[in-house]
């Protein structure tokens, strides 16, 4: 079958944005000043949020390409003139090695993000495989399950990029292993971030494996990550939570042509929605949840044939298209079109 288009939200991605913060020193003055990021313009940014797993907000990514080489350097053993390189050495700094492998491999899936590039996304998962030669989860238990997320995260970028089951598998288990430190009585932040990457990972698997085991799995990991969460302190994170939680009850809702995980989903749809606007997330969020709700809606419609929630439907996406076609990616706006003709055919069946 053919799932319905929902739109995700990922949260800041904090081992990226260490790992910039980490290694800016490694460049020049000149190069360093090209990390902040453009304040100047004041034009809404209508993809925040959405680019997926590496978009960062706090340093310009115009600058992973020099850090990408400043890391790769300082583990090279020569430099450029077959000299000695001031390096990191694994043998005399095995951690400091490790650290170094780490953020370079944020950086290097950064730049497969960036370029939609599946050998850089392979050769960040290399870079943090080698950094699990050094951490272990007896000697290092913190920087292993660090580790252990950023490879999860790399693997689930690439299965979603490459569309293979693989990767994501080897993402279940590498989050699966991160929590077996991050408990949510001892790390209860990382705890949460695991699992919502968790739930995040299920339900690309399960799209693609048309399976609605992992569909309710994710369902689980993402009703887990809701757990840690409050509007206040995490008012982004709480948001994405209910908003992908609410994707995946959608697309199970159709799998399994069930209205009352359609409805489930729209009440979490509605949950997203609500915390995005009385915590003033920018303004593009709450569209894409009321977009996402609308949806759910139209799924609903269509499988009981409710010609009154049809009409509904039909008239959210014309207030959407009308009042916050400015706040729509382009994709989406043309997503909101085919909503509406779709549930305009379905008045039209019903009224000839």
């Amino acid at each position: 079958m053919n799932f319905s288009t929902t739109y995700i939200l990922y949260p800041p991605n904090r081992a990226l944005e260490s790992a910039i913060a980490d290694s800016i020193s490694m460049l020049s003055a000149e190069a360093g000043a090209a990390a902040a990021p453009d304040t100047q313009v004041a034009v809404a940014d209508n993809f925040r949020h959405t680019r997926g797993n590496y978009e960062q907000y706090r340093f310009s990514a115009r600058i992973y390409e020099s850090l990408r080489e400043a890391l790769e350097a300082s583990l090279a053993d020569t430099d450029d003139t077959g000299g000695l390189a001031a390096k990191i050495s694994r043998a005399r700094e095995p951690l400091a090695w490790a650290e170094t492998q780490n953020n370079l491999g944020n950086i290097l899936a950064a730049l497969g993000q960036q370029r939609r590039d599946a050998t850089l996304f392979e050769r960040a998962i290399l870079c943090f495989s080698r950094a699990l030669e050094e951490f272990t989860q007896e000697g290092s238990p913190q920087e292993w399950a660090a580790t252990q997320y950023n490879l999860g995260t790399a693997n689930q970028a690439l299965g979603r990029l490459l569309e293979a089951t693989q990767p994501l598998k080897n993402a279940v288990d590498a989050y699966t292993n991160a929590l077996l430190v991050w408990t949510r009585e001892k790390s209860p932040e990382d705890w949460m971030y695991t699992l919502h990457q968790l739930g995040a990972t299920l339900h690309t698997f399960g799209k693609l494996l048309r399976g609605n085991r992992q569909f309710q799995k994710s369902v689980v990991a993402y009703k887990n990550a809701l757990a840690a969460l409050d509007a206040d302190n995490y008012a982004l994170e709480l948001t994405a939570t209910h908003n992908n939680r609410a994707a995946v009850l959608h697309h199970l809702g159709e799998s399994e042509e069930n209205p009352d995980r359609l409805k489930e989903a729209i009440g979490s749809y509605e949950k997203a929605l609500t915390v995005s606007m009385e915590q003033q997330l920018p303004i593009h969020v709450a569209v894409i949840c009321r977009v996402n709700k609308a949806t759910a809606q139209n799924a609903l419609a269509q499988l009981t044939n409710d010609v009154v929630l049809a009409e509904e439907i039909a008239d959210e996406f014309e207030v959407i298209k009308e009042c916050f076609s400015h706040a729509l990616q382009p994709l989406c706006l043309r997503h909101c079109e085919e909503q509406l003709k779709k549930a305009q055919a379905q008045l039209q069946v019903t009224n000839s």
